[in-house]
């Protein structure tokens, strides 16, 4: 079986690139999803203009598949799988570069992650979403039972925090 070796850059988006012959890769933390996009044009609008829209995912890619990213899993964002997980329509979220031209679009990221997407919005990509697949939701889960659930850690205040200095 192949390993991808890639490097986590900036806000951990990963660049996957899949050799035509290989086996795409799926494991405990990271599976390949080959994302469905759709130029579509814009409802009334008279300048014509389009724009990308998320139709869903496919979780069994071809090598062939125009976009194919990667959902990688962390363990310190596991509260944040839950939040999404327990939501009455849990997302995942693709992150794409738009450039000046809308032929066609760089792929950044795929992520469960609210805060994740988020961060990527705060930085001037587009985050289209779509409800996460049922064999998706349950490796999630797996993931989840595997490593425990993350407990956020209450920080002990300053002694003297929050106390009138008054005499």
């Amino acid at each position: 079986m192949n390993s991808l070796n890639c490097n986590p850059t900036l806000l951990r988006c990963k660049e996957v690139y899949i050799p035509l012959n290989s086996k795409l890769l799926k494991n405990e933390s990271y599976w390949a999803l080959s994302v469905d996009l759709e130029l579509c044009p814009v409802k009334d609008n008279r300048w014509g203009l389009s724009q990308w829209q998320l139709n869903g995912f496919d979780l069994h890619p071809e090598a062939e598949s125009a976009f194919v990213m990667g959902l990688e899993l962390y363990k310190d964002e596991r509260t944040e799988y839950r939040f999404n997980l327990s939501s009455h329509q849990p997302k995942l979220f693709v992150v794409l570069d738009i450039l000046q031209s809308l032929e066609s679009p760089n792929l950044v990221a795929i992520t469960a992650s609210q805060s994740t997407a988020a961060q990527f919005m705060d930085g001037d990509y587009v985050v289209l979403s779509a409800e996460i697949p049922v064999a998706v939701q349950a490796w999630m889960e797996a993931f989840i039972g595997r490593h425990g659930e993350l407990l956020e850690q209450r920080r002990k205040k300053r002694k003297g925090a929050g106390r009138s200095s008054g005499q």
